[in-house]
């Protein structure tokens, strides 16, 4: 069984959304079923993700990186999907943070790329704007030799 791991931007332009669904579809069929996909459920693109992989009748491990996550996110509907989400999960890792932090973010972003054989990065390439963002836990995969595949369509920019 493959463990594919998820990073990537929360906000994904309504531009760039069928390319990654479609992408992140592709990839997860390139590997012998069943796939385990391996995520912290942020909104945008891990959650795009876990879907797929629950679509494709996949395992889902979820690494939470503190207490109170579901408070972290932007929207009602964005939290909705998390618990949604996380109740689907095989597995759930609960990492030692006591609230939201960029701490908590990298450390689930290490833990994702320690979990999974290949890290799929739902990224248009540019810096991360806070520590724990998807460049530092691409680079983090990176200098472990871990495999990525960069995901984001030509042309496509994030506000």
């Amino acid at each position: 069984m493959s463990a594919i791991g998820v990073t990537g931007h929360q906000n994904i332009p309504a531009g760039a959304l069928a390319y990654v669904t479609a992408g992140i579809r592709d990839l997860l069929g390139a590997f012998e079923p069943p796939v385990t996909g391996v995520g912290s459920l942020a909104a945008g693109a891990d959650q795009l993700f876990a879907a797929v992989v629950a679509d494709l009748g996949g395992r889902l491990d979820v690494v939470v990186p503190c207490d109170g996550y579901d408070a972290a996110f932007g929207t009602p509907a964005d939290a909705r999907r998390y618990r949604r989400l996380l109740s689907a999960a095989a597995s759930v890792e609960w990492l030692p943070f006591p609230a939201p932090s960029e701490e908590a973010f990298m450390a689930a972003g290490i833990r994702v790329v320690e979990r999974c054989s290949v890290l799929l990065a739902v990224w248009d390439g540019r810096p991360a704007a806070g520590r724990g963002g998807t460049a530092d836990v691409v680079a983090h995969a990176r200098s472990l030799g871990r495999p990525v595949h960069v995901l984001w369509p030509a042309g496509v920019t994030r506000s």
